[in-house]
This record gives structure tokens, C-alpha cells and sequence, in this order.
């Protein structure tokens, strides 16, 4: 069997791996490489998988840079399924049209700033076409792909649907056993179930992204969402929170609700204001029966996990233009993440002047980014090219990953490490740092030392 890996190899996106036996050619994954156009563009418009020859697809979940270019790899030549649980399609079908749709505007951009014609990687009937080839696998049950590859799901605690894939594939003689991880998520996080450690196998690919990290207490996020909603009470203000439509808004909403259950929440209007995030809402709503107890708890004596008394999911433009001359206090949930685009944006404008508002981060900025200016608390942030004093607070909360850190590694490989370890590891999705502490987290589980694969590298197993 040999495995090459052609995306999030050294870095944390674009994931793609290739699985190749004598007879079977099989690609785990197909996200989009994100970052600066320059940069991507060329590794998203270009695949070394060769898709015509592909045998199957394995999507571990919808997040853009695990499934953003499955409408590329079709429009390449790819003529067979898409193999993913229920959830993961039905989020990936709404992410991959607001992807072409993004894209439709950013070509349309820079053709006029550069003064030639520039084609988006795909159009928003191409990525319609890509739900037609969903093959849905239920959670815990073997999906046999055809006489030498079958597969079972298995919970990954990152978002709703996410999976770790369990594949059996007919190598020679011999079957062999892979897993992959995909992005694996965090033990004891709300809402969703916790990842599903797995027994012994031959190989195992995993995510790296905080190998080398540890999460803060998702416990003490909810005693801080409290007392900033309060003080914005005693204030009369305004709360700003960026967070990305899928997973960190659900996540929120969710713990605001526990503390409304708790009678603990000031009651103070609380805004979700992305017509995508209301959308994927609508979908975890959909599948509540595959989140944690907790949340089968709660549903109980509560049948609306994402909705209470106070909360408005803001439908029209006109809603949220209204929003931006609505005195305090209230509470603003908006996309995008890193504060780049999107209405949250409108509304940081008109909130970064005044020092009784309160800006709260939750989540990664990236450098360069309004919200990593934010994060620093720069004198002064740009927003759509005009200049402004930051005077608002800023409360920055680190307890929301949906990504394992070192110590969910630490035990989830034990488990397998009980169960007999690995023969040999891969750790992609991560920066140096993370890989190569993750690396060694993990030798004693390996029967080879692990490796970290850079893009392109190819290597028998």
C-alpha cells in the first residue's frame, strides 16, 4: 500500500490523501488550500491525484479546507461517490455553495483590479453537482464500497457529523487496516460526543494542529460569557462577538442557553446575525439525536437546544442595518471569525470608538487580520480602509477549540496503545511545532517512529 499525501502535509490546510493498493486508488478528503490567492491558487486549481482514476472519496467532514474543492475534483474528471455521514452532507452541500458564491464575487474583483478575466475554481452549479454523489454512512456501521474497500465512521468531536474514518482495503492479499482522523476533536466538550479512540491498526493518519498546546477549560467560557453580558447590562452596551458560522456560533448559542436554563443569563437581547450560521442551525437542529447526553438532557424538559427567550436570529439586511442604531445593551453573535468580511464587520465599526463596548474574541486571528489587530490592541484598526481609535474593551476567550490538544493525544492514543498501538503514523494537518511534538507524544504507540509527511511525499507501508 502506498500513501501520498497532497495537501495539509506541513501545513493546516488543503487536506488530501491518497491511498493507492495495486487494484484500488482511494482519496481521503479534498479541502481547499486557504490563504492568499497568489499563494493557493495554483495548488487548488491543480490535482495530482489523478481523479479520473479515483476509485472513492472519504470525507472525514465539512469544513471547507477538508471539503471546498470536491466541485474541482468532479469538474477534473471524477465520476464516482462521495462516502460521508448524513450531517457532514447536509452541512457540506450549504458550505460548498456559499463557497462557489465567494468565490464568484472574489473573480469578479479582481478581474476588475487586474484588468483580465478571472474564473472562480468552480460555480455554484458545479457544487450542486457534488451532492448528488453523497453516499451517506451511518455512524458504527460498515459501508462496503465495492469487494476490496469498505468502511465505518466513527464520533471525532470536532463538528457536527465529523467522523473518524475506519478503512479496510484489500491490499494483494492481505487486508490492511487504516485510520483516519480527520480533525479530531476535544473529550468532555459540550454538545458533541466525544471522540471514539480505535483498536489496533496498520497505519494511522492523524491531525496535528495543537500537538504542542493545552486548552484552557470550556467550563470557565460560560462563567466569562456571564459576566461580560452583565457588565454590558450595568453598562448599557454593546457586545461584539466574531465567530465562524459553523460550529463556534452553534457552540455559543449552547452555552448561552445552559445559562438561561441555569437562570444565571442577565436578560439581555442576544443577535445571531449571519444568514449562514442561522442556515447550519438549522441542521444541528436537525441532528440533535447524535449530540452528547448533556444535550439529550437537557432535551428533556427544553426542545430547542439553540433557541431562548431573548434570542433573535436576524433574517433580512435591513435587520442587521437596524442593529447598528439599536441602543445597548445587547449582544451580537456575527461571521466572520477573523473579523476579514462580513457583517460582523459593519458592526465593529460602528462599536470600536466607544470604551463602554466590549469586543469579544474567541477564537484564532490570524496575522495581518482586523481581528489579530483587535487581539493586540492596537491604538488604532483599519475598517474598510478608514482609520479608527480603538477604545473598547477587548475580552479575548481561548476555551472554544474544537481542535484535541495535547493531552486529548496524550489519551486517545493510549487507548489504541492499549489496544495494541499502530504499525506506523502520519501527522499532517499541523504546523512544524505541532506535528513534531505530537511525533513524540506518540512514539511508544507506533511500532516505526511516526513521520511528517511534506506535501507530495509518497512512502510504502
Amino acid at each position: 500500500m502506498q500513501l501520498t499525501f497532497l495537501g495539509a502535509a506541513g501545513e493546516v490546510t488543503g487536506s488530501q490523501h491518497l491511498v493507492e493498493t495495486e487494484s484500488r486508488r482511494l482519496l481521503l478528503d479534498c479541502g481547499l488550500f486557504q490563504g492568499r490567492d497568489e499563494e493557493t491558487g495554483p495548488k487548488n486549481a491543480r490535482f495530482h491525484c489523478a481523479p479520473r482514476r479515483l476509485d472513492a472519496v472519504i470525507l472525514s467532514h465539512a469544513h471547507i479546507d477538508h471539503s471546498g474543492n470536491l466541485p474541482g475534483l468532479i469538474k477534473a474528471g471524477y465520476e464516482g461517490d462521495i462516502y460521508c455521514t448524513r450531517a457532514t452532507a447536509d452541512i457540506a452541500s450549504m458550505m460548498l455553495r456559499d463557497s462557489a458564491k465567494i468565490q464568484k464575487e472574489d473573480a469578479a474583483y479582481r478581474s476588475a483590479k487586474e484588468n483580465r478575466p478571472v474564473e472562480p475554481l468552480y460555480t455554484e452549479e458545479e457544487a450542486r453537482e457534488v451532492v448528488q454523489r453523497f453516499r451517506y454512512v451511518p455512524f458504527g456501521k460498515w459501508e462496503t464500497i465495492d469487494p476490496e474497500i469498505r468502511v465505518r465512521f466513527h464520533h471525532a468531536g470536532h463538528i457536527l457529523g465529523s467522523a473518524i474514518s475506519e478503512i479496510e482495503i484489500l491490499d494483494g492479499e492481505e487486508w490492511r487496516r487504516l485510520i483516519f482522523t480527520g480533525d479530531l476533536g476535544r473529550r468532555d466538550k459540550p454538545l458533541l460526543n466525544d471522540p471514539v479512540p480505535q483498536e489496533r491498526c496498520d497505519v494511522v493518519i492523524t491531525e496535528s494542529t495543537y500537538g504542542n498546546r493545552i486548552h484552557p477549560d470550556t467550563g470557565d467560557v460560560k462563567a466569562e460569557l456571564q459576566e461580560v453580558i452583565s457588565l454590558a447590562a450595568e453598562r448599557q452596551s454593546k457586545v461584539i462577538i466574531p465567530a465562524f458560522s459553523l460550529g463556534r456560533t452553534q457552540l455559543l448559542v449552547y452555552l448561552l442557553n445552559e445559562l438561561r436554563n441555569e437562570n444565571t443569563l442577565c436578560r439581555v437581547p442576544v443577535f445571531i446575525d449571519s444568514p449562514l450560521a442561522t442556515r447550519l442551525t438549522e441542521i444541528y437542529r436537525d441532528h440533535q439525536e447524535f449530540m452528547d447526553e448533556d444535550v439529550q438532557e437537557t432535551l428533556k424538559f427544553d426542545d430547542d437546544v439553540f433557541d431562548f427567550d431573548g434570542l433573535t436570529y436576524t433574517r433580512g439586511r435591513d435587520e442587521s442595518i437596524a442593529l447598528n442604531k439599536r441602543p445597548g445593551p445587547f449582544v451580537v453573535i456575527s461571521a466572520s471569525g477573523m473579523c476579514e468580511n462580513g457583517r460582523v464587520v459593519h458592526h465593529l465599526k460602528n462599536a470600536v470608538g466607544d470604551p463602554d463596548n466590549i469586543i469579544m474574541i474567541i477564537g484564532f486571528q490570524a496575522k495581518g487580520s482586523l481581528g489579530r489587530q483587535i487581539v493586540d490592541r492596537r491604538e488604532h484598526v483599519y475598517i474598510f480602509g478608514r482609520r479608527f481609535e480603538l477604545n473598547a474593551e477587548v475580552r479575548t476567550i481561548s476555551g472554544l477549540s474544537a481542535h484535541a490538544d495535547a493531552e486529548d493525544f496524550r489519551w486517545w492514543f493510549g487507548e489504541m496503545q492499549k489496544q495494541g498501538g499502530c504499525g506506523h503514523a502520519f501527522i499532517v494537518h499541523g504546523e512544524q511545532g505541532g506535528a513534531e511534538a505530537l511525533a513524540e507524544l506518540i512514539a511508544d504507540t507506533c511500532d516505526h517512529p511516526p513521520i511528517v509527511p511534506q506535501f507530495g511525499e509518497s512512502f510504502e507501508v
